[in-house]
């Protein structure tokens, strides 16, 4: 692949970051120079991108007690004895002899609470300016893996400073795999993997790198280096490129049960339905396969409404449009817009355009947060061993997270960390994955990050994250008052079978449909979303309730039958007859009311400690 960039530097229409001639569009038309660069470079004092002001080397660090070859040395350096260091370096170094043009391993192999020598000893000790931390809380740095800059720098004035990130420094009291998992990560940050976005990869921390010469071979070999970043692409590779749907995923997530969301009851609107049918099928016929991900119907045409909708509000040094808005003659249409579907190429700066009017922060609240992300790089969290398990389950059929280590792996990873931190009630919770890697599709890391703790922050997700899930059982109950008001029978049904809505809707409020719906549905239900707040979930969930009314009132459905699709994946047969039903629902000032009561109601039965008996 090519080189690896920066979260600034990266093209906002590239799923992978690279400088080759390979690119992923998202469609056809996308609008010139969105989000080339941080948003905050337009505020920076710096004189100049720092990569125009980074020596082509590695970057000089104070050395730790894996920088020093013995004892003798470290006096050497003290009494300013340096060309006698070099020497005894350049010595060990002609020891060592490894292997042809890859990096020592050992500081990915050994355990975290010990970390080993490098096999070969940097060539060229620098002295440091200050007192080394603690040898025994150190690990080597990027020069004894790879001579490339650290992935965490970007060209923003909002990166982080040039002493920090290349080095993991293990905290008092930190965890000994915690910090494992974290330095792993920071050093492979700086050198990247081999591979990246085509190859799985090989795991460093779930299991550890040792017990055979031949697996430290291979991890040894799989750890990026010059010529990975500036090789071309093999046949096989491309043809694995060639292979991508438009939302850059390799293959279709394959599920135990596909069904169909009818379009035929989403032609008639919500209303109060006594009557029941009760001699159909307990269950709709299921689909042999995903269906294959076609593009929007008059997308291009909607691209250029978009482009003319949209107005560059604020630009970076570089002239790129880090901020856009919405033309004052064309709010009006906004709404109707978001609902029959953002364009692929512009959901970045309308989702940015959305985030900032509901939570309403701006630029200044943005560079904020995305100084946040990076300081939290350098912090210690107790879910970092859990994030890390989760971290290559979360939806590995997309390219940048397919390849263990990759980069989008490690961003994923230092989203979920720097979150983890954000919040003490929150902390992390597995739901929080396919949100952030949703977001990474769409925004460089940092800006990710700020939109998850936007929409943590502004969006609900606050109480449906924290413990005991609040958020979620109140959304639950709304549901099921809402359920209870328009479809009675619906609601029989639920009580006679004995299915309680936790059973089935818990993973839809917790991921935002992300694992029970396409990909590009999840996308369109997340314009609504970031739009009009989270009771548009609470209206997805009547959808389908909706839409499946027939079943569970049969006289052959049972407990099975019911949880069993209820807990299926959905697939529109018609995105748009599900999108205008949910917006003619959410457009009922009556239903928006009452949805309103209810939640108060729930405040009063959480005050007496009622709740658990109000709910199915």
């Amino acid at each position: 692949m090519g080189k690896r960039m920066g979260g600034a530097d990266k093209p906002r229409h590239s799923v992978v970051s690279t400088t080759s001639s390979v690119q992923l569009p998202y469609a056809n038309s996308r609008p010139p120079s969105v989000f080339r660069h941080s948003a905050v470079d337009s505020t920076s004092s710096a004189p100049a991108p720092r990569r125009d002001r980074r020596p082509s080397g590695p970057r000089s660090r104070p050395p730790s007690a894996h920088h020093k070859a013995s004892a003798s040395m470290q006096s050497s350096e003290t009494n300013g004895d340096s060309k006698h260091s070099s020497l005894s370096l350049d010595h060990h170094a002609r020891e060592a002899k490894p292997l042809p043009q890859t990096p020592p391993l050992t500081s990915l192999v050994s355990p975290p609470s010990t970390p080993g020598s490098p096999s070969t000893p940097p060539r060229q000790p620098q002295p440091s300016p200050s007192p080394s931390p603690d040898p025994a809380s150190r690990v080597p740095t990027a020069a004894h893996i790879s001579p490339v800059p650290s992935a965490w720098a970007s060209t923003s004035a909002v990166s982080t400073p040039e002493s920090k990130h290349s080095v993991a420094v293990r905290s008092d009291g930190e965890d000994a795999d915690a910090f494992h998992v974290r330095s792993t990560y920071a050093q492979l940050n700086q050198s990247g993997v081999k591979g990246d976005g085509y190859d799985e990869g090989v795991e460093r921390t779930r299991a550890r790198v040792g017990g055979s010469r031949q697996s430290e071979v291979r991890a040894q070999q799989a750890i990026g280096d010059e010529q990975e970043k500036t090789r071309e692409l093999t046949a096989q590779e491309i043809q694995l490129l060639q292979s991508l749907d438009r939302y850059g995923f390799f293959t279709t997530p394959s599920h135990d049960r596909l069904v169909a969301i009818p379009a035929a009851p989403l032609s008639r609107p919500l209303a109060h339905t006594a009557n029941a049918v009760t001699n159909g099928a307990a269950s709709p016929p299921l689909l042999p396969r995903q269906p294959e991900i076609r593009p929007p119907v008059r997308e291009l045409s909607r691209a250029a409404k978009w482009g003319r909708m949209l107005v560059p509000v604020s630009r970076d040094e570089g002239r790129n449009v880090d901020f856009w808005g919405v033309r004052p003659s064309k709010e009006r249409k906004l709404r109707q817009r978001i609902y029959k579907g953002i364009p692929d190429c512009w959901r970045a700066a309308a989702w940015e355009i959305l985030m900032c009017r509901f939570s309403k922060t701006g630029k200044v609240e943005l560079k904020q947060l995305m100084r946040d992300y990076y300081d939290d790089l350098d912090r210690p969290s107790s879910y970092d061993v859990q994030i890390d398990l989760d971290v290559p389950r979360t939806i590995s059929g997309h390219v940048m997270f397919k390849t263990r280590y990759g980069q989008g792996q490690r961003s994923l990873f230092h989203v979920l960390h720097s979150l983890s931190l954000r919040c003490e009630a929150c902390g992390y919770c597995q739901g929080m994955g396919p949100l952030a890697a949703t977001l990474l599709c769409y925004f460089e890391p940092e800006r990710a990050y700020a939109s998850l703790v936007r929409i943590h922050d502004s969006y609900s997700m606050h109480s449906v994250f924290s413990p005991g899930f609040p958020g979620l059982l109140e959304a639950i109950y709304v549901q099921e008052r809402l359920t209870e008001q328009m479809l009675p029978a619906v609601y029989g049904a639920f009580k006679k079978h004995m299915v309680s809505t936790t059973s089935y809707a818990t993973k839809w409020y917790i991921t935002l449909f992300a694992n029970s719906v396409p990909f590009q549905t999840q996308l369109r239900l997340w314009d609504a979303f970031l739009l009009e707040g989270h009771d548009i979930f609470v209206i997805v969930a009547v959808a389908l309730v909706w839409a499946y009314r027939d079943h569970i009132t049969s006289d052959s459905a049972n407990f099975e039958t019911i949880l069993s699709l209820l807990s299926s994946f959905f697939v529109p047969e018609d995105e748009d007859a599900l999108l205008v039903w949910i917006e003619k629902v959410l457009s009922d000032k009556k239903v928006r009311a009452d949805m309103v009561r209810w939640r108060q109601q729930w405040a009063r039965l959480v005050e007496s400690g009622e709740q658990t008996s109000a709910l199915l």
